[in-house]
């Protein structure tokens, strides 16, 4: 199965039909793109790409045989931003594609450490791309388009060639105060709608979820109400990825006159990969670990790792009283500044538990009066406000189960996209041209799907 010159495919191999482990291909002219690679685990991951449980022994990610067969073929491996779903499988199957990869700068630095525990830093090619540039990668020609997500240097891509044009979205909301980074500007997705997109690959996480994303810059009051009124040490739990929430809280932490600590690995190579790259210019100095337990409770502020219950985490640690350098209180405080994700809510309930034993005063979305978690990701309205902006011919929804890839065509329906393309892992979209019905293909206009079926590699 080859694309000729007047094809343009897509077909993805992970990400479809399920919320993790994004990889997908574009094909034109006999030529081959991914777009990430990334992981899920065992028990899932959150939203944002970040693993539920802690163990490596439990990554799982898609079956790479289509493009291993086709590695001659591939011209590149373009990774849109950090997050764990998008660029955790680089550096188990880079080796089966040996190809170049292109990403922006925050993202190559993540990518760096990654590959350096691997010990691949010397072998994988990674070129840092400057967004506001556009790229010929073999036969496809990329413009990257500036997003607001969860973390720094969110792209989606518009991928030409000369059979047609797509919009791949990524991970993205449109946040007008994300408080690190740029704010979203209608005009850049307006633009796009001059440049004739055949089809928008489109987030679908949270298009069964009525209404507009809310600003990651609107937690900051509730976020501090919380930590003025606690009377002790305050932990705050969140995803370990989201340096902008790092920073609402290192603020708070300053304003408040407590004492910053990061608990938990993630969280702290996230804070020296943004600083390394320009993204961190708030505290400069965290407290020691070690000096934790030493320090008056009431001028404490900690951000741990650990919001989902996963095991070995810090916060984890500390509701069982394990970890090595202090130990909660009563009178102290958690805020959990994070959204439940499904399959996790026993392990959450018997983490709260155990805190409430402890006589910890534990704060989360359903208690709290104030906003003090917002996804990454776009809402109903949002996603209308995209589509009737960039003005696609079709839509096909991606990240997301069932349910959510079906919400997704429902909104685009809704204003007006002339079509919507919904399958899974392993079906073959044809985005030019259409040849009529072949091996299982469903027509649907200029735009079709064939099911191909692949299967998982575990």
């Amino acid at each position: 199965m080859t694309p000729d010159e007047s094809d343009f495919w897509f077909l993805p191999l992970g990400g479809t039909g399920e919320i993790g482990m994004n990889l997908n291909l574009y094909g034109h002219n006999g030529r081959w793109l991914m777009v990430d690679c990334g992981v899920t685990f065992e028990s899932g991951t959150d939203v944002d790409g970040e693993p539920i449980l802690g163990a490596r022994a439990h990554v799982q990610m898609a079956d790479p045989q289509f493009i291993t067969d086709r590695k001659d073929k591939l011209d590149g491996l373009i990774i849109t931003h950090a997050h764990e779903d998008h660029i955790g499988a680089v550096p188990y199957l880079w080796e089966r594609f040996q190809c170049p990869i292109y990403t922006t700068a925050y993202t190559a630095e993540i990518l760096r450490r990654k590959l350096q525990e691997a010990g691949l830093t010397e072998k994988v090619p990674v070129h840092v791309v400057d967004a506001d540039t556009e790229l010929d990668v073999g036969v496809f020609h990329l413009q990257w388009v500036r997003l607001t997500h969860s973390i720094p240097e969110p792209f989606g891509l518009v991928i030409s060639t000369p059979a047609g044009r797509v919009f791949h979205t990524a991970d993205w909301k449109l946040d007008a105060a994300p408080v690190l980074g740029e704010r979203y500007q209608a005009q850049d997705y307006q633009a796009l709608a001059e440049l004739d997109i055949d089809a928008m690959v489109c987030d679908s996480t949270n298009a069964d979820v009525p209404g507009w994303s809310a600003s990651e810059a609107s937690l900051y009051k509730g976020l501090k109400h919380h930590v003025e009124q606690a009377s002790g040490r305050v932990v705050v739990t969140c995803f370990g990825s989201n340096i902008a929430r790092l920073r609402t809280i290192a603020d708070i932490a300053q304003e408040t006159g407590r004492h910053l600590g990061l608990l938990g690995r993630s969280l702290i190579n996230t804070y020296t990969a943004a600083k390394r790259t320009g993204f961190w210019s708030s505290v400069e100095t965290f407290v020691d670990p070690h000096h934790l337990g030493y320090l008056p409770k009431q001028t404490v502020l900690l951000v741990a790792t650990g919001s989902q219950g996963e095991p070995r985490t810090a916060l984890n640690r500390l509701s069982h009283n394990s970890f090595r350098d202090m130990q909660l209180e009563p009178g102290d405080t958690v805020i959990f500044s994070s959204k439940v994700i499904p399959g996790n809510e026993a392990a959450i309930e018997a983490l709260i538990e155990r805190l409430k034993a402890m006589q910890i005063d534990v704060i989360t979305e359903d208690n709290s009066r104030m906003p003090i978690h917002a996804s990454g990701h776009p809402a109903m309205d949002e996603l209308k406000a995209m589509y009737e902006w960039v003005k696609p011919r079709c839509s096909i929804p991606v990240h997301g189960e069932f349910h959510h890839l079906r919400a997704n065509a429902r909104v685009a329906k809704s204003v007006g996209v002339p079509e919507q393309l919904e399958g899974k892992n392993g079906d073959m979209y044809f985005i030019a041209p259409v040849r009529g019905i072949r091996r299982g293909a469903v027509k649907t206009g200029r735009l079709g799907l064939i099911n191909n079926k692949l299967k998982k590699l575990f």
